[in-house]
């Protein structure tokens, strides 16, 4: 953080020419398995964006933070970065504790968009959201998990803290509308190696499904001790968290009955999913990160940024606010929409096959809006 009573580094001097843009995204921890993509995809936005005429006749130019930091911590970067007036927005992909830190410091003074999927519920003014949320993702695909795989007894796995607490609380509740139930559940520190207790409680609790709500890294060393277990023969798992870069790390021995749900998968095969690939590789060359959901998040997080400021043509953050219902911007996900500050879109439910995943349907959101 840099202190305000010190002089900032040259590198964070404000250009009046400039508009920065602070990147708050995971550099280490287990989120930090897709940092690399994550900034890879937004530098490729901001190019794209700056080849345009930039923004309200500025060059958008993007300031890494590092943020996989304590939540209090990375809230105070980001502040220091809007007083000094290097920073006039903030988007990126970090955990929802770090979200519910910084929105209240910085919202109400720079638009603020954040491009993970969270547990829902998100309504500062200022914030606007493009990834997915427990309604629209894990409903419809527990439900087609139901009908198509018989799943009834569910056991969640999560990390500790909001998202995914709220999810599986959400998840209750989905799984009674189907008729089903969750048989257990386990919260798990950031950072966790010893599954073995969390093992032997699946076990116990008979389910044939377990959604899993880990981060990053963590996930992949589930996805080992799962698979070390045997118990990939007695349930299936489904996350709403597991991106391409993390589907290799756990290597297919691992991820046999995997199923993830989201917004974006590298291997869609349509047209605006394509371009995206030949972007990013003639960009950053054919040995880059992986492309997945959690890096293109960020790609759109830098797209409707610089459509809510083109449209409301300001840096008022009441005048964007005002403006956003008529937002829409395209990326590789299409043509998207915002509604009450959340982008609309399509979701997928896939299944890991070796080290991609095949995706099997577009899920039917119809019944996500009870």
């Amino acid at each position: 953080m840099v202190p305000h009573d010190l002089p900032a580094p040259e590198w964070f001097t404000a250009d009046d020419s400039v508009l920065g843009v602070a990147l708050v995204f995971p550099l280490q921890g287990p989120a930090g398995i897709f940092g690399p993509t994550c900034e890879l995809c937004a530098r490729l936005a901001a190019e794209e964006v700056n080849r345009d005429g930039g923004v309200l006749g500025r060059e958008l130019r993007l300031v890494p933070v590092d943020g996989s930091g304590a939540p209090r911590e990375v809230a105070g970067h980001v502040e220091a970065l809007v007083d000094l007036g290097v920073v006039q927005g903030v988007t990126g992909w970090h955990i929802s504790s770090v979200r519910q830190a910084l929105a209240p410091r910085i919202a109400h003074r720079v638009p603020y968009v954040y491009t993970a999927l969270y547990e829902g519920g998100e309504d500062t003014a200022g914030v606007f959201l493009t990834s997915e949320t427990p309604r629209d993702q894990l409903r419809p695909a527990m439900d087609l998990l139901a009908r198509e795989r018989g799943v009834r007894r569910w056991f969640v796995v999560g990390n500790d803290y909001v998202w995914p607490r709220r999810t599986a609380r959400a998840a209750r509740g989905y799984a009674h509308t189907f008729g089903g139930s969750v048989a257990g559940e386990v919260y798990l520190p950031l950072g966790t190696h010893d599954f073995e207790p969390v093992l032997r409680g699946i076990e116990r609790s008979d389910a044939d499904g377990v959604l899993m709500l880990l981060v990053g890294s963590d996930a992949v060393r589930f996805n080992r001790a799962f698979a070390a277990h045997g118990l990939h023969a007695r349930c299936l798992r489904l996350s709403t968290l597991m991106d391409e870069n993390m589907l290799m790390a756990s290597g297919p021995a691992a991820t046999e009955d995997l199923y993830s749900t989201a917004g974006f998968f590298a291997s869609l095969a349509n047209r605006d999913t394509l371009d995206f690939h030949g972007q990013y590789a003639a960009r950053y060359g054919v040995e880059a990160p992986a492309l997945g959901s959690l890096g293109e998040s960020c790609y759109e997080g830098v797209l409707l940024l610089a459509a809510l400021l083109k449209r409301a043509g300001t840096l008022d953050v009441c005048a964007i606010g005002a403006a956003a219902g008529a937002v829409s911007y395209e990326g590789p996900r299409g043509l998207l929409h915002l509604r009450d500050s959340h982008v609309r879109q399509r979701i997928y439910l896939a299944r890991a096959d070796g080290l991609d995943f095949d995706v099997l349907t577009e899920l039917d959101l119809r019944g996500a809006h009870p």
